[in-house]
């Protein structure tokens, strides 16, 4: 598997901004490993969290040209076109005040793309990403939706539109056939507060800004589906915690009923559309009778899952997409502990072996254009110790040339592996947990519990993370269980935990930490819980339940009371839905009524006096799903018994931190309440060496 790459070179490579000033796209080069850093050497945080300086690369449809969203620390994201065949670039598009935010091309000449503000923290952001519109020379510009009623637009020419989309207007995400001027966007009607009613999808022409609605589709649309010719072909409705999957008949244009499901809770007999093949083919994923889903065709004419599975991984739940090009399926995206492709083109698969032979210390992931006519293949490749960078592969000369990387500082040989381990709870079940370990013998180490959110989500994949890398890069080792009630492991796993917060999930997270000290690998009396969102909470909880397990807890965006979640939080608006309080959260989380002890008993506001180990709150002035009344009810409650805790409040800040001021600054305070409280000998502090260009400035705010 990609877990046991060994690391053994590094690749040094240049970000597009390069390119941006003429200079041609650099050859892909290989170094030798140098010897493991020293305390003075190990990377400022800067390194781990800044915004990346390039953020995006999409070949046309042909794969004569490659649209890259790139950036500075000075400048505005912008967006660019490389013309391959002489590797010219022009800027195409940039704002006076905003940010290039997600972009498609909408055919080989034209590009349709979004705003956005990386300046500013969800409290002072302009709801809406506006739609634009532009070919690759910069001609025929067009504003298509409304974003604050004006146009950022700088520079450039500009086609006038009467009649501008509102602000509630998104692309739909999927790509169409790339082969005219429409793309498809969706407009959520809501019917209150963070409360989607129906999401219609119109079908815009990019050129006129004029767009025209699907109509005849069933009520209370939630999701679409597009086929592979671009055609709306299935919608799904939700109400009441039903969801129901619609097909629409290309030969009639009416719509029929596939099947239903819990929206919450899913089904062992259910399936989810997942994508059309090029030869009109549904493909779903489904559990099929198995504990995990798996990838099957379905056969619309008879209403019936093929038995026999296309892609189907041990002990993993189905995640990923086709691979289509040129009116045919090559493969097959997926993940396991990595991602990776399962190839049906003998050509593709030739083509695979070979990068992975020019590139053998990385996942190598493949995307070719809709209709290629050039022999260009982007590459995105990463490992555990790699950031993400992406190549050119020309499949005539056999060269791989460099675009860009996702943190170009970041050295490999100061960065740790990282392992999927695995462990049994109390009661026996098998919990997946992804440990980070610092270079070094790996023993005796100060661990870090990291909790995921959600909860029932997965919390992680093999490869680079920011945040377990920077822990790590300071000397602490770092363990992320997949807790019960996490998805992408199974049923049974995923069952195992519902109405589980504060208990057996609760137990999952010690039992993995008592596992890295029966290992060898954590030393007992240097043991830290932290997370964010559910894993704040699970922090908490932790505190609570294992005494004499953790030293200290670092909570920032956490739930502390489930009756919280329930009730609503005076004057501060929650994005948690009526529907998933009504349909999801009693099966899942409890019901308030018929669990009324069990949320009193799991509730650390309620239970806040029993905590004494020092504690690190962090939470954001515009949270609106853990809203900001979550963390100063509880400050309130905890520091009357507790000394040591510390508190941080980004008044423009929402769940997690959008601004790299704040990242920085969070996880500066991180490092120096660690090295306090757990710090491993000859740490950062200990040693006096600081945090060199990252130090935060130490007032709380």
């Amino acid at each position: 598997m990609c877990s046991t790459r060994v690391f053994a070179r590094c690749a040094r490579y240049t970000v597009l901004a390069a390119v941006v000033a003429s200079a041609p796209l650099a050859t892909l080069a290989h170094a030798a490993e140098p010897a493991p850093a020293t305390v003075a050497q190990r990377p400022p945080i800067t390194d781990f969290f800044e915004n990346p300086e390039f953020s995006g690369a999409l070949l046309s449809p042909t794969g004569k040209y490659l649209a890259v969203r790139i950036g500075s620390k000075d400048q505005r994201d912008r967006l660019a076109v490389v013309t391959l065949a002489d590797t010219s670039v022009k800027v195409v598009a940039t704002f006076g005040d905003a940010d290039i935010g997600s972009f498609q091309w909408v055919n080989d000449e034209r590009l349709v793309f979004t705003a956005t503000d990386r300046t500013v923290g969800q409290g002072d952001a302009r709801y809406g990403p506006g739609l634009y519109a532009i070919n690759r020379d910069a001609s025929k510009f067009i504003q298509l939706a409304s974003r604050s009623g004006k146009s950022l637009f700088t520079g450039g020419s500009m086609i006038r539109n009467r009649d501008m989309l509102p602000a509630n207007t998104y692309l739909l995400g999927q790509k169409a056939a790339q082969d005219s001027e429409f793309v498809y966007v969706v407009r959520p009607e809501m019917s209150g507060a963070s409360q989607v009613h129906e999401t219609g999808l119109l079908r815009l022409n990019t050129l006129t800004g004029r767009a025209t609605p699907v109509t005849g589709a069933p009520d209370d649309s939630k999701r679409w589906l597009l086929d592979d010719k671009g055609e709306p072909r299935i919608v799904t409705t939700s109400k009441k915690g039903i969801s129901t999957i619609q097909y629409r008949d290309p030969a009639t244009s009416t719509w029929r009923e596939l099947a239903s499901y819990n929206t919450y809770t899913g089904g062992k007999d259910g399936f989810s559309p997942r994508a059309f093949g090029p030869d009109g083919t549904l493909y779903v994923v489904t559990h099929a009778g198995k504990d995990t889903t798996s990838l099957h065709k379905y056969d619309l004419a008879t209403n019936q899952v093929a038995p026999q599975p296309l892609v189907q991984i041990d002990g993993y739940d189905f995640s990923g997409s086709l691979v289509t090009a040129n009116g045919k399926l090559l493969g097959v995206r997926y993940l396991a502990d990595a991602s990776g492709t399962t190839w049906f083109d003998a050509g593709m698969q030739a083509m695979q072996e070979k990068i992975d032979a020019m590139l053998p210390n990385t996942v190598n992931l493949l995307s070719v254009p809709t209709r290629s006519e050039t022999p260009w293949v982007l590459v995105i490749a990463y490992a555990d110790q790699f950031p993400s960078r992406t190549l050119l592969y020309n499949s005539e000369t056999g060269s791989l040339t460099t675009v860009g990387g996702s943190h170009p500082k970041i050295k490999p040989e100061q960065m740790a592996r990282q392992t999927l381990v695995h462990y049994k709870a109390r009661d026996g079940l098998t919990i997946p947990a992804w440990l980070t370990v610092p270079k070094g013998d790996g023993k005796n180490l100060p661990l870090v519990v990291l909790v995921h959110g959600g909860p029932h989500v997965r919390g992680n994949s093999w490869g680079w993370n920011a945040d377990s890398q920077f822990l790590a890069s300071r000397g602490y080792a770092v363990l992320e269980p997949e807790y019960r009630g996490s998805t992408g492991f199974g049923n049974k796993h995923f069952r195992a935990g519902w109405k589980q917060w504060g208990l057996k999930m609760q137990d999952d997270i010690a039992d993995g930490a008592r596992w890295a000290i029966a290992q060898g690998t954590a030393d007992p009396r240097r043991i830290c819980i932290a997370g964010a969102s559910y894993g704040g909470y699970a922090t908490l909880m932790g505190l609570i339940n294992d005494k004499d397990l953790y030293q200290c807890g670092i909570n920032w965006v956490g739930v502390t009371d489930i009756n919280m979640m329930y009730d609503g939080h005076w004057n501060f608006t929650s994005d948690l839905s009526e529907t998933w309080k009504q349909y999801g959260m009693p099966q899942l989380v409890g019901d308030q009524v018929k669990d009324a002890d069990q949320f009193k008993a799991t509730s650390p506001l309620l239970r806040a006096a029993e905590i004494k180990q020092p504690l690190l709150l962090a939470y954001g002035g515009a949270d609106r799903r853990v809203p900001l009344p979550h963390g100063t009810k509880f400050y309130k409650a905890v520091r009357q018994t507790n000394p040591e805790v510390e508190w941080v409040e980004y008044e423009e800040e929402g769940h997690g931190w959008a601004l790299p001021k704040n990242r920085i600054d969070f996880w500066g305070r991180v490092e120096k309440f660690l090295d306090k409280h757990i710090g491993p000998a000859g740490s950062a502090a200990a040693a006096g060496t600081g945090t060199g260009a990252g130090t935060p400035a130490g007032a709380a705010q």
